[in-house]
């Protein structure tokens, strides 16, 4: 890919997460045509239905997920993770860079 079609492919992948944002805000906002009043809606929840609905979505992520999923190597799991060393007691770190008084 070049760098145009690159940025390009970029841009409409931002343009659609945007549109999908959009759109399930409006979602939300519209069950207030509905029903002005939430607890109406929360009165016809059915708790099995929704466990069973959660359950089937864990299950397809579950069976789609990567089996060697990537670690950033920092990150704890990753290589480098904890790498150095705890140094010794008695050491003191500076964290003032740039900032050295002059003799």
């Amino acid at each position: 890919m070049s760098g145009a079609s690159t940025a390009a492919y970029l841009a409409r992948r931002a343009a659609q997460k945007e549109r999908v944002r959009i759109l399930y805000r409006r979602a939300l906002k519209d069950t207030l045509n509905w029903a002005v009043h939430r607890h109406l809606f929360y009165q016809d929840e059915d708790l099995d239905t929704i466990d069973k609905m959660i359950d089937a979505g864990e299950a397809t992520y579950n069976k789609w997920r990567h089996p060697d999923p990537y670690i950033v190597p920092w990150a704890p799991g990753g290589s480098k993770f904890t790498r150095n060393p705890v140094p010794p007691s008695g050491i003191e770190i500076l964290y003032d860079y740039g900032r050295e008084e002059n003799d």
